[in-house]
């Protein structure tokens, strides 16, 4: 099959993509000559897809801007033109199917795909449906999602299809080579271990409650791998310098093999991006989930609270967060194995283990149609 996928701006439109596009060449459905991503310049898609080795092009395109109501003319006006260098790419390159995750380039990729009669995928992948998703769902013929609460905010039932996030099968895949806590870290791999990490560039507010907690957390009879993220490693250990580290906290800038490392982990403390729960949830880790605020429609919060509404999750809003809370979060999980195993089994229950191929069937059949 040939396929054009297009989404951009965040990892959570982008890993999604991914995770189909390593699915289908395993399968050997598609070779890098069959697949194309469309994204834009400036996302975080035109550093992860051309470094992948994916065939890559972009299209000029702006959001909304809700403050300044004037600069929205000029995102009407790019978005018709992009519509139509849309058309140019996929006269060009005559794909099967059209799959989009959402952001603006998204809109106007899958919006011209439809109007051209080619068969159209959008997947969700949060709990708060974005813009762009919510328009094209009126024009697409199936829409994939990850969480009930998406689902009931599409007004298009019959197109709906609950797939799960790709990413949760291609972490399961991804885990065959494990970290070695004792080699890498001297730690002890029988010893309940929490993860703590704000994402690859790291979150501030959590590593300033870390930094609040650390003396706390340094008695404890449990172990802690925190993963300040490459923003914030130099300055913390510039803070820290001098001062004796217990051997049961280990302070690392970045978690290179997450998936490897993730299954050996009694607890998480992470943000709620769709992939990280995907992640999660895929290997049935219990998290504490600390939302980040700064996102749209603030879908971060969203998603974590269907995670604590099913079991998986404890959440701390930033603005409750505090050295007593966090910590207790903490001590509960870790120091309560029946409970951390409960928590395992619900999060397990979220996850979707053949998401890939589950989009995949829906990209066959409507090829097939």
């Amino acid at each position: 099959m040939r396929v054009i996928f297009t989404g951009g701006g965040t990892g959570g439109h982008i890993y999604p993509i991914m995770a189909l596009i390593e699915r289908l060449k395993e399968r050997k459905l598609v070779t890098n000559e069959d697949i194309l991503f469309v994204g834009t310049k400036k996302g975080l898609e035109s550093k992860i897809v051309p470094a992948a080795g994916v065939p890559f092009e972009t299209l000029n395109v702006q959001g909304f801007d809700r403050r300044h109501i004037l600069r929205n003319f000029e995102t009407v006006k790019l978005f018709l033109e992009a519509t139509k260098q849309a058309k140019k790419i996929i006269t060009e390159f005559k794909p099967d199917i059209v799959v989009g995750t959402g952001g603006y380039v998204c809109g106007a990729m899958v919006y011209e795909a439809a109007k051209m009669k080619v068969p159209t995928l959008i997947h969700e992948s949060n709990s708060v449906v974005g813009l762009a998703n919510k328009f094209l769902a009126h024009y697409v013929d199936k829409v994939c999602y990850t969480f009930d609460d998406a689902a009931k905010q599409f007004s298009e039932k019959k197109k709906l299809v609950k797939t799960g996030n790709p990413r949760s099968q291609q972490v399961l895949g991804l885990n065959k080579e494990k970290v070695d806590i004792a080699k890498k870290w001297g730690l002890n791999p029988e010893v309940p271990t929490v993860l703590i990490f704000g994402g690859s560039r790291g979150a501030l507010a959590i590593n300033r409650i870390v930094m609040k907690s650390l003396k706390e957390l340094e008695q404890k009879p449990y172990q802690v791998i925190w993963a300040t993220g490459q923003l914030y490693y130099g300055k913390i250990k510039e803070e820290l310098a001098g001062r004796k580290i217990n051997s049961n906290v280990q302070i690392v800038p970045y978690i290179d093999n997450m998936p490897g490392l993730l299954p050996q982990m009694t607890c998480v403390v992470s943000r709620s991006g769709a992939t990280s729960l995907a992640e999660f949830t895929a290997l049935g880790v219990p998290v504490i989930l600390i939302p980040s605020p700064n996102v749209t429609h603030n879908h971060q919060y969203k998603n974590a609270m269907d995670m604590e509404k099913a079991g998986a999750a404890l959440v701390i809003s930033e603005d409750d967060l505090n050295p007593n809370n966090f910590v207790s979060s903490i001590d509960h999980i870790l120091l309560d194995s029946q409970y951390a195993q409960k928590m395992s089994a619900a999060s397990k229950k979220l996850g979707v283990p053949d998401a890939s191929d589950q989009v995949i069937s829906v990209m066959e059949s409507l090829i097939k149609k």
